[in-house]
């Protein structure tokens, strides 16, 4: 029998955790398998490995586990994988598949331009004096921060406006205020606020009184912010399209299977303790500090050389 299981990031404010329950059983009835669990990875419960337990205890023999997530970084890439190795150990007779994240997807394009219109803004209007700001929440992983800049770069060829920008809640820089400064600085009199998140929570919530700020700060430049990715049509559809290659064994990239992965295994700890400041979500990833630390070293023997 086939499962499948969906892995939400877990939010401090209850809230968000709601929506993406909430989110999952309006999917249920789309997705044609007789058992659809939802698990977090932190913050709330069912954890990974009780979500994985409820659907072998709820007869499955292949179970699909989708990550709820934007991008590929240290969660999608370490983390759901290591629970999966233990939940192989403790279930050998049942076949687990490891879906995708969303990645760079061209419906989340048509989502944002639909958010935009929600929000007033026309995106087949020439808007020589108006910069769209996307916000990421950021991360330790640099492959997660740059499809970030890809995603705004492809909305850019969609819109008709001189600027899309890209800044960061959290972890990485440009800041939010970094990327609204650098609006202005351009020449913006105009600035629509994206925040790339997927549901509400404490994050969004920080969100929401930074755009007063900025009103607030510079009066005379007109601020306009979109809902975030949410219950939008095209999310559903992601989302099922996940869990079907992940049924169908399809899944085109796979962290679970990854030699990086089994490397990183070795150098980290795989409860992910955060010794970090949940308010502003700051990861201090091992893997990914260490890569940091490879990087310059190589960088400064380049320079050595030169």
């Amino acid at each position: 029998m086939q499962a499948v299981l969906f892995v939400g990031h877990g939010s401090r404010d209850p809230q968000g955790n709601e929506e993406i329950l909430r989110f999952v059983d309006g999917i249920k009835q789309e997705i044609p398998v007789p058992v659809v669990e939802t698990c977090f990875l932190e913050f709330a419960e069912p954890d990974v490995m009780q979500g994985l337990d409820a659907c072998v205890v709820r007869g499955a023999t292949y179970v699909a586990v989708v990550p709820m997530m934007l991008f590929p970084a240290g969660h999608s890439k370490i983390h759901i994988p290591a629970a999966l190795d233990i939940a192989r150990e403790k279930y050998p007779h049942v076949r687990f598949i490891y879906g995708r994240p969303i990645g760079i997807h061209n419906e989340v394009l048509n989502v944002l331009q639909s958010r935009l219109t929600e929000a007033g803004f026309d995106v087949e209007e020439e808007a020589e004096d108006t910069a769209i700001l996307i916000i990421g929440r950021g991360s330790s992983d640099p492959d997660a921060n740059s499809d970030v800049f890809k995603l705004s770069r492809l909305l850019w060829e969609r819109l008709h406006v001189r600027w899309v920008e890209t800044c960061f809640i959290g972890v990485t820089r440009p800041s939010v205020e970094e990327g609204i400064d650098r609006c202005l600085k351009l020449g913006a009199k105009k600035v629509v606020l994206i925040p790339y998140l997927l549901f509400t929570g404490i994050l969004m919530k920080r969100m929401e009184d930074k755009l007063e700020h900025f009103r607030s700060q510079y009066s005379d430049r007109e601020f306009l912010m979109t809902e975030y990715i949410g219950f939008h049509p095209g999310l559903r559809y992601i989302f099922c399209e996940r869990a079907e290659e992940a049924l169908q064994d399809e899944v085109k990239m796979n962290c679970d299977t990854c030699q990086y992965r089994l490397f990183a295994l070795e150098h980290m700890d795989l409860h992910h303790d955060h010794d970090h400041d949940h308010g502003n979500h700051h990861h201090h990833h091992h893997h990914g500090h260490a890569h940091h630390a490879h990087h310059h070293e190589a960088h400064e023997k380049e320079k050595e050389k030169a």
